[in-house]
């Protein structure tokens, strides 16, 4: 993976936050490569062939709903984690046509090298009462794995930008532990009411606020997605290009898993549902009309990112 510049300095002793964001973000990206072997080989390609992976942003999907047990709901369960290591709101993104909201959020330090966070929110209101109620059934028994002594510690990382060694190695598994499924095995039963009216909500039941994906920023998104279609590898049939022009993306099918769940008589069965996935993106450049510098367009689009959404639906 390419690493920003900014970690190329630092103070022995002393973790900024631009570490531990870089850090957070090798360790959730490699949690993914373990449970998506597709992205794995494009992965072992690229290192075969001497190239680095820019990391451009992940993925997770949130409800927005009071009954999440003893989690914040919806992105406040992330917010205050991302403020701290010095991510900023860059975007709000309505996603009608699948009933949530998606908002970036880009590093104040480096948002062009660091990657971003794509975070989203379900609005279990806006489905029917017994999708509903599946909801509050299906998080209401989820913990919460950020401890009294880890909120401590991002109080003081979003104070100081730092922090001592010794602590953000402590913090560090902590976090990645919030990028997982904090509730318990979820009913059959439950599970189908929700893939009835929403695969995205159906997705959270079994993988909870997992990276739902992982994206490589490429030069050619267009040239990358024909050699993977030629490779025989199970991607879109058509990349995703935004409004503007500059945002293009496209993505491998999610790889399936097999997840358990709890049946009527209470017994545990085991069924193949849709996994995480692996994106690529290219953004191209525009003049700021207020600097008339050349920036890099980190946007998103929400046409896009619908599409997007698709691929754990189609698997």
């Amino acid at each position: 993976m390419n690493l920003p510049p900014c970690v190329e300095r630092w103070e022995e002793g002393v973790v900024t936050r631009v570490e531990l964001a870089q850090a957070l973000n090798m360790a959730l990206f490699s949690g993914l490569l373990a449970r998506v072997p597709t992205g794995r080989a494009y992965t072992d390609d690229v290192i075969r062939e001497g190239g680095r992976v820019q990391f451009d942003h992940g993925a997770l999907r949130t409800v927005r709903w009071p009954h999440c047990g003893a989690l914040p709901p919806g992105e406040a369960a992330f917010t205050r984690i991302l403020k701290p290591l010095g991510y900023r709101l860059n975007g709000t993104y309505p996603l009608d046509r699948i009933k949530m909201t998606g908002r970036s959020y880009a590093h104040l330090d480096a948002p062009e090298q660091i990657a971003q966070f794509f975070v989203s929110e379900l609005h279990p209101e806006r489905f029917s009462p017994a999708f509903q109620q599946a909801v509050t059934d299906v998080l209401g028994s989820s913990a919460d794995p950020l401890t009294p002594q880890a909120v401590t510690w991002l109080a003081e990382l979003e104070r100081d930008a730092a922090l001592p060694l010794a602590d953000a190695c402590a913090l560090l598994p902590v976090l990645v532990r919030c990028f997982d499924r904090q509730h318990t095995i979820p009913r059959l039963a439950d599970y189908q009411t929700l893939l009835a009216e929403s695969a995205e909500m159906a997705w959270i039941a079994t993988e909870g606020n997992a990276f739902n994906h992982v994206t490589d920023r490429v030069d050619d998104v267009f040239a990358v997605a024909d050699l993977q279609r030629a490779l025989g590898r199970r991607i879109k049939e058509r990349v995703e290009v935004s409004k503007s022009g500059r945002v293009k993306q496209t993505a491998y099918q999610a790889d399936p898993v097999v997840r358990r769940f709890i049946d009527e008589a209470g017994d545990s069965v085991e069924r193949e549902v849709p996994g995480s996935f692996y994106e690529f993106i290219t953004r191209d450049t525009y003049v700021d009309e207020e600097t008339g510098r050349e920036m890099l367009d980190l946007g998103f689009d929400a046409g896009n990112a619908t599409g997007i959404f698709k691929m754990t639906a189609a698997a």
